[in-house]
């Protein structure tokens, strides 16, 4: 396969504004060798990540390599699992930087109003969020392990959009590939967690939400949590989810399959 190969990517399928461009990427296209690589052993990984252990010139490429295929690079964040919320004007200019990384703001969510300005989340079972308003004057992408989740960091990012837009709006939402609902299993705090914060009328479906595993697990379904938490913000129209990152191996990295492993982005923007 060639780093140009458009089956690298995934592209959102869902109706947002023909201004509105996104992209998840796979672990396919790339330039990173074993066990940043390829499935089967071979080279050819696009892991994005810089903190996971691979070869930092492997990394630069494959970056690169990404951004020639958008109008900028991406604008990376320090992902800490948290609710934080920057705009991609800040992330550029490097705002919260002495809390993150070489500069990198930390925080969990980033959002634009201006073409060429490239939200980027990066996963291995994560969830990625992506998000849009339907008159295409905001976007977003968040960061929604169950954490960040649980806490509120899809409700922050639906806030901040609607800071910039002056109000309301009607929103659209993608769901990215994540660990599946067969596969990620959890201890009983995760659930406890979810009910203690859902609201009245989202108890039975946060319950559903967790079937029994094994000795006293639970096994959580990512997206049906986040479908919740997007209805409780007012996005009732969401695409996307389904892939399970973690028996899918040909086509992700996954952190709970393997450990040391890449990292995928999944990126939103405007165009010119």
């Amino acid at each position: 396969m060639t780093t140009t190969d458009k089956s690298a990517w995934i592209v959102p399928d869902w109706p947002a504004p023909a201004r509105v461009r996104a992209l998840s990427t796979t672990r396919r296209g790339g330039v990173s060798v074993a066990p940043y690589g390829l499935a089967d052993g071979r080279p050819g990984g696009l892991n994005l990540g810089s903190h996971v252990g691979d070869d930092p010139a492997a990394v630069a490429a494959n970056r690169r390599i990404l951004a020639g295929h958008l109008p900028a690079m991406p604008h990376w964040l320090d992902q800490v699992h948290g609710f934080g919320v920057v705009t991609a004007d800040e992330a550029a200019d490097g705002v919260n930087g002495a809390d993150g990384v070489d500069g990198v703001p930390r925080a969990d969510a980033s959002i634009a109003t201006s073409p060429g300005r490239v939200c980027a989340i990066m996963t291995a079972d994560c969830l990625p969020v992506l998000l849009c308003d339907t008159a295409g004057r905001v976007v977003g992408a968040a960061h929604a392990g169950w954490r960040g989740l649980c806490d509120g960091v899809i409700e922050a990012t639906l806030a901040r959009m609607a800071e910039r837009v002056g109000g309301e709006a009607e929103w659209l939402a993608w769901l990215g590939p994540a660990i599946g609902p067969d596969a990620f299993e959890v201890g009983p705090e995760v659930r406890d967690a979810f009910l203690q914060r859902a609201q009245p009328a989202e108890q039975a479906a946060v319950e559903a939400a967790f079937r029994a595993g094994k000795a006293g697990k639970y096994l959580a379904d990512l997206y049906a949590l986040a479908r919740i938490r997007l209805s409780r913000a007012g996005c009732t129209r969401v695409f996307g989810g389904g892939a399970c990152t973690v028996t899918d191996a040909d086509d992700f990295f996954s952190y709970r399959r393997d450990r040391t492993t890449g990292r995928m982005a999944t990126l939103v923007w405007f165009a010119a």
